[in-house]
């Protein structure tokens, strides 16, 4: 039991326990973040609603959700197990990250070995960005803020806007024949407000007028290069991850290893002389009878003593008969 005299851990394995703690303290944090940012966008999109209820698995801000539920669980129970020496929540803890260490392994694996045909998955899942830009507004965000931050229009050009119904140049709306805002390059007025009908006819203007006002290249060139250029990164963001659950692991097993050890029968945490005091006083019991077994004098009625009486680390208090 912790606090227990006889099975409490030493300095090491509390700086091991309070590690942990910590370790898992943050990550718990983290979750809890990432779960409230998930439930907060399905809210504000009112994706739990009874017309909307039917798409809530294609909601981007589920995934949200689900990784937050699991990160917060898991590491919560790291975290409460490390606190109160529970070896039931630890080893669920360690069952958990090696879980996500084996399905992250595996996605990376995936992702590089389909690396060739993501290009493809990618640009069919832009040109659906672009299609249904005005209806979904996951995806208008999305795309929104790859153009932005990529200087980019469209899937592979800004004519890919014409396939929209709200912005080819057959269609009678504000926006008719332009491009979202998100691809001018100056789509703010005076710093502060999004001008909206700054992208407006530019899919009917040349080129080299264009390009003075929206960015006229697409964004699956644009994010391919991006990714080529950034794969070094997102490779060490990647194994930097893995050795962040690697290190909790490791302290969580090493926690359950002391505490299976403190908890083991038959030991107990005792000063250095404790077995010597044990058997000196277990003598002096011995020795308690003037006789012995035989009718002969004890050892101790032949020094002249009636009796002999622990005082404390290997010392006897010996009485004169």
């Amino acid at each position: 039991e912790p606090g227990n005299d006889l099975h409490s851990l030493d300095f090491c394995s509390y700086c091991i326990k309070y590690l942990t703690f910590l370790w898992n303290l943050l990550f718990s944090v983290l979750g809890l973040l990432i779960l409230a940012f998930g439930i907060w966008g399905l809210l504000a999109k009112e994706s739990l609603v009874s017309e909307r209820i039917a798409h809530l698995g294609s909601d981007p801000m589920l995934f949200f959700v689900l990784v937050g539920l699991a990160v917060s669980t898991v590491s919560l129970a790291g975290c409460v197990g490390a606190l109160y020496e529970n070896t039931c929540l630890l080893k669920f803890f360690t069952g958990g990250v090696i879980t996500f260490v084996i399905l992250e392994i595996l996605g990376g694996l995936v992702l590089y070995s389909l690396r060739h045909q993501l290009k493809g998955s990618l640009q069919n899942t832009m040109l659906e960005a672009v299609l249904r830009y005005q209806d979904d507004p996951d995806l208008r965000f999305i795309m929104d803020e790859i153009q932005m931050g990529l200087q980019c229009c469209g899937a592979e050009s800004y004519q890919d806007w014409q396939m929209n119904i709200y912005f080819n140049c057959s269609s009678p709306g504000v926006q008719a024949c332009g491009v979202p805002a998100s691809c001018c390059l100056n789509p703010l007025e005076n710093g502060t407000i999004t001008n909206s009908q700054c992208g407006f006819g530019a899919l009917g203007m040349e080129e080299f007028e264009a390009q003075s006002i929206i960015s006229l290249g697409g964004c699956v060139p644009q994010l391919s290069r991006w990714l080529r250029g950034h794969r070094g990164v997102l490779s060490a963001y990647f194994v930097f991850l893995i050795l962040l659950e690697v290190g909790g692991f490791l302290l969580a097993t090493k926690l359950l290893a002391d505490l299976a050890f403190v908890r083991a029968p038959g030991w107990s945490k005792r000063d250095p002389g404790a077995e010597l005091q044990a058997d000196v006083i277990e003598t002096g019991a011995q020795n308690r009878s003037p006789a012995g077994q035989d009718g002969r004098a004890g050892p101790a009625a032949e020094l002249g003593f009636s009796d002999a009486l622990p005082c404390g680390k290997g010392c006897l208090v010996q009485a004169p008969v």
